[in-house]
């Protein structure tokens, strides 16, 4: 129900444009489509993993340990204006409370009776300033929407019509992380009558990979499963380095982060506490990861490595390799999808 023209003639209503073509993989599938799949027991060793420590009581207000301490208090789910209607679904402008901040976002519920199992989307980095609602994964959207699933694509704060945090660049982003959370408390408190309360994945995508990875961490238990795309590295320092530190035209946010917190070299405590695979022990999800060899943007290192310290870990994770693929996945983007809803069938919907 997910392909075929009406799949793509919906995308192209909807104003998705792909472009940007890439390579295939090397090796088939059942179902034909190039691919190349690499699981934990055949990752390669596994990279130095940060070791938990034992930090302040209280913890340091910007960190992982903070957001394990917090209260929350996602509520008040309010969905609003129609703003469009497909064959499968209807899309809806919707928000809901974190914290003090009123969250923007939209959310695709799927014709029919229900109730239907949520999944909870966390977009990669766009420019707030030209971000606008519902802007980030537009076919995951669709085609999950499609699938049977009701939809929810969180803003995050400062993004579209969300509320502002003018401190969200100083704590790391720790902020969306707490977005999630509240997204999904917001859905196990309402009572639409399509939502499944009991059935709630989280799907993200480059940045938004590391928030689903800080939310497991943070609240484990909280949703049922976890698929990320091309995340980003699971060690916080690695983000730090390649987006702020070394990044010119952000100079004067990375000598306030490092004046504030200190740097990695010299107060790795800090690091080690905003860095989710210090605390992968926590996780309680089996987690789906999907990268590209050839990804520009985050190296399949990161994951490789991600992996190794799930595995060490003793958690259930899977990562899928795509030969040739970049960070936009474009090729293989449909085998993905297909694996991706395989693997939230099984384990929302069983």
């Amino acid at each position: 129900m997910s392909s075929g023209r009406r799949f793509w003639s919906a995308l192209i209503a909807l104003g998705v444009l792909i472009t940007a073509p890439g390579c295939t993989g090397t090796t088939t599938d059942d179902e034909g489509a190039a691919t190349n799949s690499q699981t934990a027991s055949e990752s390669p060793s596994p990279a130095t993993t940060p070791t938990p420590t034992p930090t302040e009581d209280p913890p340091n207000p910007v960190s992982l340990q903070a957001l394990m301490a917090k209260e929350y208090n996602g509520r008040q789910l309010r969905v609003g204006r129609v703003l469009a209607t497909t064959s499968d679904y209807t899309r809806h402008f919707v928000t809901y409370k974190s914290g003090k901040l009123t969250i923007s976002g939209i959310m695709n519920i799927p014709d029919g009776d229900g109730p239907f199992p949520v999944l909870i989307l966390n977009h990669g980095y766009i420019d707030p300033a030209i971000y606008t609602n519902g802007r980030g994964l537009a076919r995951e959207q669709d085609y999950l929407a499609r699938e049977g699933y009701v939809v929810l694509h969180t803003d995050y704060r400062n993004h579209a019509q969300s509320d502002d945090d003018p401190a969200a660049d100083l704590r790391l982003r720790l902020g969306y992380t707490e977005d999630v959370i509240n997204a999904v408390l917001a859905v196990k408190r309402s009572t639409l009558p399509y939502l499944d309360q009991d059935r709630i994945g989280l799907l993200g995508r480059s940045m938004g990979g590391g928030v689903t990875l800080n939310a497991l961490v943070v609240k484990p238990g909280l949703v049922d499963a976890a698929v990320v795309f091309a995340p980003v590295s699971s060690n916080t320092v690695d983000n730090f380095n390649r987006w702020i530190r070394r990044d010119p035209g952000r100079n004067r946010l990375a000598d306030r982060i490092i004046e504030r917190y200190g740097s990695p070299e010299r107060s790795p405590q800090f690091w080690r506490d905003v860095s989710p695979r210090t605390f992968f022990d926590r996780i309680t999800e089996p987690i789906l990861i999907h990268h590209g060899t050839d990804d520009e943007s985050c190296p399949i290192r990161w994951s490789r490595q991600t992996l190794a310290a799930l595995d060490k870990a003793g958690k259930d994770a899977r990562l899928y390799v795509y030969q040739g693929e970049h960070h936009a996945f474009i090729p293989d983007w449909p085998l993905s999808m297909r694996r991706t809803v395989a693997f939230f069938d099984r384990e929302l919907k069983a």
